[in-house]
């Protein structure tokens, strides 16, 4: 789209909000495009793009905050937004007891455009298909399966965001996805493997060797293979390594989500009022960050308009921070952190994470597997809970035995279950070396919003008790 024309919109909502008693306006739009195609069984059985397009306005009236949107980008609908957006924020300032006022921040003018070597926009589909016969096909030459499924979904397109304080940016978002799936009965068994990542790179990504589509395949191939001859999971307390996929999950869903300022304010969350309390190991260090340099999602700036910086959350066991709108800022007294985001223009941002990670160590693998002797290698998650006491359970979609350091056997039915809180002080070391992902299928959940791009990794990570349930 014309981005002098998208601009001048957002300036006359903001002007026409401030005309008519509003405080402060923020406007946005997203011009997205999403595609996803499914190879199931060798057969196609999804092909679709959707297109999201609109204009949000936040409008700020005696203290209190109104929201509205509008797919239609002319400068009448635009106007009636703005005012729809006022009139809620004046009813909210009625009805609510608390002001929401935040910190007055410099106008930022930027245009944050990410340079992409391979854009999906320039690659036609059958070159996206034959990606997926390729994953499929590697995924044969491992095992005969009795079911296949490969994937590739494609975000990508342009945000724009203004603001009453002079605020002009422009980013454009990416986010590619490759997924391979392998499924074999087994003697009544599904076993069941699958590899595959998202990233904010271009296509020329899976032209890398570990992460080609025969890659792909040829590690879900192998894994379902290693499922048919697993054994179960021996039940109890055990020494654990946790792979940088689980590892992520369990820093996003586990502690990221209780780290959220909307649930710190309420009270809802078991870590609030505790900044500067020894939480964790000194080997346990939580961070959020819009930009990283080891992949995962790439996200210059969140919806309000602030720069997606990184975030300390834990350090070295400690807590350090929560993370921020500009809002809950204000009121905790500290800086946004640019946690303000929206799944689409439909919604008001909320504090929501970024890329979401463990902290690096010293340890090689190598290193880690000797320091640990006997335990549970968990590599993936296939899925769980986790509540807002910190309770999880992950369960565990590929997983090994280890015995005197070495790998030895590949279980199954392994899940782990704990308190974040509780975990995060058995953490006794973690790798040099980190790895981000992300993902167009599925994603974050929060308010009605899913799912919500986001990222997460860390490395791997050794904690000397965790909880496993499997075969006592």
């Amino acid at each position: 789209m014309d981005n002098e024309f998208v601009f001048d919109l957002l300036h006359k909502a903001v002007k026409h909000g401030e005309e008519i008693g509003a405080s402060f306006i923020e406007a946005r739009m997203d011009n997205l495009k999403l595609t996803t195609i499914n190879l199931t069984n060798e057969i196609i059985t999804e092909s679709s793009t959707r297109e999201r397009r609109g204009i949000g306005i936040v409008a700020y009236v005696e203290d209190s905050i109104g929201y509205s949107f509008t797919p239609v980008l002319t400068p009448e609908a635009i106007k009636e937004t703005t005012k729809r957006a006022a009139k809620i924020a004046k009813a909210s300032a009625f009805l609510s007891k608390d002001k929401e006022t935040f910190d007055e921040r410099d106008a930022i003018k930027d245009i944050a455009e990410r340079k992409i070597i391979k854009h999906p926009a320039d690659v036609e589909f059958d070159e996206k298909l034959d990606m997926l016969k390729r994953s499929i096909n590697a995924i044969k030459e491992q095992i005969e399966p009795t079911s296949t499924t490969a994937m590739y979904g494609e975000l990508f397109g342009d945000k724009y965001f203004v603001n009453s304080e002079g605020s002009e940016i422009y980013w454009n978002p990416l986010i590619i996805d490759l997924r391979a799936i392998a499924t074999k009965k087994v003697e009544g068994y599904n076993a069941r493997g699958s590899d595959g990542v998202g990233t904010s790179e271009g296509l020329e990504f899976y032209e890398k060797e570990k992460y080609t589509p025969e890659s792909f395949g040829a590690n879900a191939g192998k894994y379902c293979k290693q499922q048919g001859t697993a054994i179960s999971a021996p039940a109890g307390k055990s020494a654990a390594l946790i792979g940088p996929r689980l590892g992520g999950v369990l820093a996003h869903e586990s502690f990221g989500h209780l780290s959220e300022s909307d649930f710190v304010m309420s009270g809802m969350s078991p870590i609030a009022d505790r900044i500067g309390a020894v939480l964790g190991s000194e080997h346990a260090s939580i961070y959020d960050t819009g930009l990283t340099e080891h992949g995962g999602l790439w996200l210059p700036y969140d919806d309000s308009g602030i720069p997606a910086d990184e975030t300390v959350i834990l350090e070295k066991g400690v807590l350090v921070g929560y993370l921020h709108n500009r809002v809950s800022a204000k009121r905790m007294n500290t800086k946004p952190t640019g946690n303000s985001r929206a799944i689409t223009f439909n919604f008001d941002p909320i504090p929501r994470m970024k890329n979401t990670y463990f902290g690096a160590g010293d340890l090689t693998e190598e290193e880690a597997l000797e320091m640990m002797g006997d335990g549970i290698y968990a590599i993936g998650t296939s899925g769980g809970q986790a509540d807002m006491d910190g309770s999880f359970l992950f369960k565990c979609s590929r997983g090994y035995l280890v015995e005197k350091g070495e790998i030895t056997k590949t279980i199954k039915d392994a899940a782990l279950t704990g308190n974040i809180l509780d975990f995060i002080q058995h953490i006794q070391g973690a790798t040099k070396n980190i790895e981000m992902f992300t993902g167009y299928f599925g994603g974050c959940g929060k308010g009605g919003q899913y799912p919500l791009p986001v990222g997460m990794g860390g490395p791997i990570l050794y904690a000397d008790e965790v909880m496993v349930g499997g075969e006592k």
